[in-house]
């Protein structure tokens, strides 16, 4: 069974616990970067098969088929882990120790195995056991509330802050572990919340509101749409540009580009004339398509730019020149990412492979033969 290997984790071997969202997200990051993922699935049965293989979160990687409530397909996992660097999973606390292959049976089989666990609540407090989705995670960190303005309800982000805040969290976990290991030669147990990447993703916000610099009241402060520097705005089409114009150079170049630049108007940080600004702002956008205001701000320094759909995104001119996406069976997607200097910038996204045994995993994953450094045989001591 052969393997890529590319990109600055290669020769890392993974196991990923399959599940949906945040962890196949930290698996398809590390998969891209070279290591060799490989995701335990329940076998498929009719009444429920198995996972689309057209789901390009599972790209780059192998899978196996394990019902982990058989004794001895549980011990095939084991033994797996046996050879794994890193293994993650994100049950519900309990589940996988209920299962026989939660932390402690794993790293008795390996020592130095990195466990990591990814959920919602944590491993630990009142919540950990409760059901929940992103945007539960985020409604009690604060960042739901901050989002929107006070006409409307809080705007949900996506599921990006709490389902992908969180496992950009775990990754960290698992690469500074993994740099720890190289001197204790000890694996370790990383326990992931979602509540505690949002909360980690808002320090700036929790910063600046300690410092009085911002309030609680939604869409009111400098970047959350209070300001009429940095927000959205209708244009004549119907379609937004997004402007962002926070330092005072750039938003000269903002009020020149509306011809707004001899207008008496109020100070660009007088709050109490914000809400004048935003209305000045908005009758000037209007007057305009959206696509001709970003090419009458093309080539200045007012952060202006247009709202791309993402149909719209793939074709943006930066994106196109940074090879942001790419298109595997015929699935347009991100591409892999960061870029690095020295090694490959990752693998090309290939489509997730058809299920292999475990047979042939451990196969692909058994030590490398030591070198036969014997001295020639002239000069070997009887």
């Amino acid at each position: 069974m052969s393997v890529i290997h590319a990109g600055p984790l290669a020769g890392l071997k993974v196991i990923e616990l399959g599940g949906i969202g945040p962890v196949p997200h930290a698996a398809m990051m590390l998969g891209d970067l070279g290591a060799d993922v490989v995701r335990v699935d329940p076998p498929p049965q009719a009444s429920q098969p198995a996972a689309a293989s057209g789901d390009q979160l599972l790209r780059n990687r192998r899978r196996v088929f394990l019902d982990l409530k058989d004794p001895g397909q549980r011990d095939a996992l084991l033994r797996l882990a046996g050879r794994a660097d890193v293994l993650m999973e994100g049950f519900r606390p309990g589940v996988a120790e209920r299962l026989g292959v939660g932390p402690e049976a794993c790293q008795a089989a390996n020592p130095r195995l990195i466990y990591g666990r990814m959920t919602g609540w944590g491993q630990d407090g009142p919540l950990a056991a409760r059901a929940g989705h992103d945007i539960n995670y985020v409604s009690v960190t604060g960042v739901l509330h901050a989002i929107g303005n006070q006409e409307q309800p809080p705007v949900p982000p996506l599921n990006l802050v709490g389902d992908y805040g969180g496992p950009m969290l775990l990754l960290v976990g698992i690469l500074a572990a993994l740099v720890e290991r190289a001197s204790s030669g000890a694996g370790q147990v990383i326990d992931a919340a979602m509540v505690d990447g949002a909360t980690v993703l808002a320090q700036m916000f929790w910063s600046r509101r300690g410092s009085g610099g911002r309030t609680d009241e939604r869409g009111a402060n400098r970047l959350d749409g209070g300001a009429p520097f940095y927000r959205t705005y209708r244009c004549a089409d119907e379609r937004f540009v997004a402007v962002g114009a926070i330092e005072p150079l750039f938003y000269g170049q903002l009020l020149k580009g509306l011809g707004l630049a001899d207008e008496e108007l109020p100070g660009q940080l007088d709050r109490a004339g914000w809400p004048r600004l935003r209305e000045r702002f908005s009758q000037v956008f209007a007057t305009e398509t959206r696509d001709e205001w970003a090419q009458r701000f093309s080539g200045t320094d007012a952060c202006v730019t247009p709202v791309l759909t993402f149909a719209e995104a793939a074709s943006h001119p930066q994106l196109r020149a940074r090879a942001a996406h790419l298109t595997v069976g015929g699935i347009l997607q991100a591409a892999p990412a960061p870029r690095f200097s020295r090694t490959p910038q990752g693998r090309p996204g290939r489509p997730p492979t058809e299920a292999r045994t475990v047979g042939e995993v451990l196969r692909a994953w058994a030590p490398a033969a030591p070198p036969n450094h014997a001295p020639p045989a002239s000069t070997m001591h009887p």
